[in-house]
């Protein structure tokens, strides 16, 4: 087949389809499904704590180390494999394997269970890996595809694709964990509701892997094409890659201090939208579980519809203000929901919350990887110009998370860490203002 123009409709399209096709896994598994069946096996043991790896630990705060470890992996394996991706010129077969990788591991979260808990915890160790890792490749793209007055409303696309897609999968699984007699699921009330959760994670794995081969079909390889073969002087390469980055950073300001500030407001960005429904699920005042799993579902749905609002307002702003006045305005509002949340008991709070971290939500993850792409220097080996980025951002991921679950540990209450993330906005807002001002 023919390589597609860059800049080209169709070649657009095909990169927005990966959004619609792998945020099922970030809605469904990482947001609403999944973490409402883990809290209810919880349940079910009557005790919120477990012992695992010699020692006794909170469920929550061991969903959020296994979480850190996860991207503390990815953090060290992406620049390894960008940097052979670009000097092989295939980032679409690295961008497929972890594709499958994670969207099979989604389905062994079907025997996700207590009693097997080193098999549970490795099926959702390996989904996060597979998800993260294929984004270190997709990310990659968007500089290849599309010009620069185009990447900040392809982001922004790609974002709301997503977030429509996976919302169309969730309310199916809805539908499923209410009404499991309508589809078929037999048992009592519980056992139905928790095979339902069950059949909802092997859905997501099929839903991934079947709407990316769109992507995979008019994708190109990567940069260089296959004229490069792979051999062990290059298994590292993607380090050196990384080490020259840094270097190029040094003299380019701009791009350092955004990463810089990226780097503190991502951390807990990602930390708010990793561990946000295990917050409901525990520290909400629910009725009932039947209102609890309603809720919280309502809750994520709430923050999809919202978030492609918010990433098409966001991309709005960001024409007519800037790209780095409009992500310290988003940066405020994300400070002001971490502390807000700190008072939030009663599920009424609860949604109105949900609400506004939908409004930014969209819009600081699309802005950011587009104000990135549009600060790079005119270079070929985009993969890792984009595994620094996402090892910033992953390392950032790393550190918010293991400092969320060990102040909820510690404190027995995950409202001390929510807070706490507070001051990362509070210092991601400081750290953009010295940013320098560019056109952006």
């Amino acid at each position: 087949m023919k390589q597609l123009e860059k800049g080209s409709s169709k070649l657009l399209n095909a990169w927005v389809s990966y959004d619609w096709a792998n945020s099922v896994y970030s809605l469904v598994i990482a947001s609403a499904i999944f973490p409402i069946y883990y809290g209810q096996l919880f349940k079910e043991k009557g005790s919120l704590n477990i012992e695992v790896f010699g020692t006794t630990l909170k469920s929550t705060a061991l969903i959020s180390f296994t979480t850190a470890v996860a991207f503390l992996m990815v953090a060290f394996f992406s620049p390894l494999l960008s940097g052979i991706a670009d000097y092989a010129g295939n980032k679409k077969s690295f961008m497929r394997f972890f594709c499958y990788l994670g969207a099979l591991s989604s389905i062994g979260l079907c025997w996700f269970d207590l009693d097997n808990i080193y098999f549970s915890l490795a099926s959702y160790f390996f989904g996060l890996i597979g998800f993260w890792g294929s984004l270190v490749f997709y990310n990659s793209y968007l500089p290849d595809i599309a010009f620069p007055e185009q990447q900040d409303r392809v982001s922004a696309r790609g974002y709301s694709m997503g977030y429509l897609g996976s919302v169309i999968l969730l309310i199916i699984n809805l539908a499923m964990v209410m009404k499991p007699n309508l589809f078929g699921i037999e048992g009592s009330e519980s056992e139905a509701i928790k095979k339902a959760m069950q059949y909802s994670f092997i859905s997501v794995g099929v839903w991934w892997i079947v709407f990316s081969q769109y992507a995979f079909y008019y994708l190109p390889k990567g940069a260089n094409g296959d004229k490069n073969k792979v051999h062990t002087a290059i298994i590292f390469n993607g380090f050196k890659e990384l080490k020259k980055v840094w270097l190029l950073l040094e003299k380019d300001l701009r791009l350092k201090r955004y990463l810089i500030s990226f780097f503190i407001y991502s951390m807990a960005v990602q930390t708010v939208m990793l561990a946000a429904t295990y917050f409901g699920e525990q520290e909400i005042a629910w009725e009932s579980d039947g209102q609890r799993t309603m809720g919280l579902i309502i809750s994520i749905l709430v923050i999809q519809l919202v978030a492609v609002l918010g990433a098409v307002i966001t991309s709005r702003a960001s024409e007519k203000f800037g790209n780095i006045k409009t992500l310290i305005v988003i940066n405020a509002v994300w400070m002001v929901i971490c502390v807000c949340a700190y008072f939030v008991i009663l599920p009424v709070h609860f949604y109105i919350t949900a609400g506004f971290v939908g409004l930014v939500m969209g819009g600081i993850q699309s802005l950011s990887r587009s104000t990135y792409s549009k600060f790079l220097p005119e270079t070929k080996d985009t993969a890792s110009f984009f595994s620094f980025y996402d090892v910033s951002e992953k390392i950032g991921i790393v550190i918010g998370m293991f400092l969320y679950g060990l102040i909820d540990q510690l404190t027995g209450s995950m409202r001390n860490s929510i807070v706490f993330l507070a001051l990362f906005f509070a210092s991601g807002i400081f750290l953009l203002t010295r940013v320098p001002k560019n056109d952006d």
